[in-house]
């Protein structure tokens, strides 16, 4: 059972993961929660990070801090998507154990695995094949994060942990039309196609690729069911340089099935025009996740269910996306 008199370090508590790992975190009655904004803490600053961590000593640091982006973005910035999420790995997880705390969970991205990876991909495919070129950057950045924590744990006893998430949707998503992944980005065009009657909406690609999609909250959920399992269970079910587990649903749709189902669920009565001189990725991205069921954890919401509450939420609050 979980200490909820532990004091708990959250990064990223704004972000779609973070904000539902926080949420999850007050409901379960954790008395101590520690977070920071941006301008409050900027994690690629070694100096102010390490200030901190000795300032708060965390007994637990979840590391849910990123620079994420769909396709476009990664192939547009790049350097930005690699150092900003190098620097804000290596400064929490180095001055988490400058500060003694033991125990810290890594979020990761199913990205890390190679474009060919035999499907679905067992934590076992990492780092046996070239990755897929939209989003090497970051891939390359998450996998330093799991090597980092497996480097810490080998050398200095600690307790880091891994978690490699497929592809997350949900409440306080990005529905930024050009930067945002492709679940809000599908639901931002079909809406506001359908608010202007138009007759079709354009996507990017030829709609073959498959995809496997978690809500954010069967995430959220998975993270703290990781972070506050037995080490000794945990350990049974890794390896010191194999320790990630994958976090899915088992199961994928085409990309042309899901935007069939989202123009479902927004009402959209136009045709999709699918150009397919656009890139589709990597063809397909389904995690094995037979360990983490092993450990006791599974999904809970389905596909349908999830992108319905995701699209009532993005209507509650669409006004703040209406300048991007």
């Amino acid at each position: 059972m979980a200490d909820k008199q532990k004091k708990i370090y959250l990064a990223g508590h704004r972000g779609m993961v973070g904000s539902a790992i926080h949420q999850q975190l007050l409901a379960a009655g954790h008395q101590d929660i520690v977070v920071r904004n941006h301008t409050e803490l900027d994690l690629t600053d070694q100096a102010a990070v390490s200030r901190f961590m000795q300032q708060e000593q965390p007994a637990q640091v979840i590391l849910a801090a990123a620079r994420v982006g769909g396709i476009h973005a990664n192939n547009v910035f790049p350097a930005e998507f690699i150092y900003q999420n190098l620097m804000m790995e290596a400064n929490i997880i180095h001055q988490a154990w400058q500060a003694g705390c033991s125990q810290l969970l890594f979020l990761g991205s199913s990205c890390i695995y190679p474009k060919f990876a035999q499907q679905p991909m067992q934590e076992s495919a990492l780092l046996t094949g070239i990755l897929e070129p939209t989003n090497e950057p970051y891939a390359i950045a998450k996998i330093a994060g799991i090597k980092l924590c497996e480097s810490y744990n080998r050398q200095y006893g600690m307790d880091y942990r891994s978690v490699m998430p497929t592809n997350l949707y949900g409440q306080n998503d990005n529905f930024h039309m050009e930067n945002s992944h492709v679940i809000p980005a599908m639901i931002r065009k079909f809406h506001d196609a359908k608010v202007g009657n138009a007759a079709s909406v354009t996507l990017w690609g030829t709609g073959s690729a498959m995809r496997e999609f978690l809500h954010v909250d069967d995430m959220a959920a998975a993270c703290l069911h990781v972070l506050n399992l037995d080490a000794e269970k945990y350990r049974a079910c890794t390896q010191p340089m194999l320790s990630h587990l994958n976090v899915g649903t088992g199961e994928d749709v085409t990309i042309r099935e899901l935007a069939e189902l989202i123009r479902a669920v927004v009402g959209f009565q136009g045709e999709i025009d699918w150009d397919s001189s656009k890139p589709d990725g990597a063809p397909r991205k389904l995690m094995d996740i037979a360990r983490l069921h092993s450990l006791g954890w599974q999904a809970k919401i389905g596909l349908e269910q999830g992108l319905r509450s995701t699209y009532q939420w993005f209507l509650e609050h669409q006004a703040a996306f209406k300048s991007q």
